[in-house]
């Protein structure tokens, strides 16, 4: 039986993105997120306008998208209640949140080069995408109350580096070796061995999606 229900937050489940940007001295900044949905090439990534990593990301233009898999998990929760912002915006001080400098280092993880785009990948993540902003979507616009809090920023991938263990062949991975760390209603899980029910969709061979922005990827520098 269903009950009419006001729960705080939506947060059924998606993947975690510790999302890489660099501050205005050049160092680099680490950020946990989950409110992230795909599209080809695409992504768009909701994020609370007032935090760094949103600000380096409209500044600069770039990010990296890491993935981490559930045996990152330890990592990606000593990020949590961290902020790269100082001072601590109020909202975030309400919520028990401390500037750290240095997140690479708060989390235990290891910084690597990009190839296309100038903040680095995070080397334990299974999964690693440079990225370049799009487009910006200011969420809740006609909202005086909720104006200015959040946004939505659209990027377009460049590079992707996967661990070559989790490929079923050069450009496909393995769902059944892929295991994503899921954030859900503030909690993390991961997934169940092996598929819940064949797939219909499953059929559809994964070329035929191809974006264009593949080959326009191939022309980065």
């Amino acid at each position: 039986m269903h009950v009419l229900s006001e729960p705080a937050i939506l947060y059924f489940g998606t993947p975690v993105v510790l999302i890489s940007t660099l501050n205005e001295d050049g160092s680099a900044n680490l950020a946990p997120m989950s409110s992230a949905f795909w599209l080809g090439w695409r992504c768009m990534l909701g994020l609370a306008a007032g935090s760094k990593t949103p600000q380096n990301m409209l500044r600069t233009g770039q990010c990296v998208l890491n993935l981490p898999s559930v045996e990152q998990v330890a990592a990606v929760d000593r990020l949590a209640l961290t902020t790269g912002s100082d001072p601590v915006p109020a909202g975030k001080l309400a919520r028990g949140y401390r500037h750290e400098k240095d997140k690479f280092a708060i989390a235990g993880l290891a910084a690597v080069p990009s190839l296309t785009v100038a903040p680095p990948r995070v080397l334990q993540c299974p999964v690693q995408m440079e990225a370049v902003v799009e487009g910006v979507h200011h969420f809740s616009a006609n909202d005086e109350i909720l104006r200015g809090r959040t946004v939505g920023i659209e990027v377009r991938i460049q590079r992707v580096h996967i661990e070559q263990s989790i490929l079923a062949e050069p450009n496909r991975v393995d769902p059944d070796k892929w295991r994503p760390l899921i954030m859900s209603f503030q909690k993390f899980y991961g997934l169940a061995d092996g598929e819940a029910h064949d797939s219909l969709l499953g059929t559809v061979p994964e070329a035929l999606y191809r974006s264009p922005d593949v080959d326009r990827a191939r022309q980065a520098a």
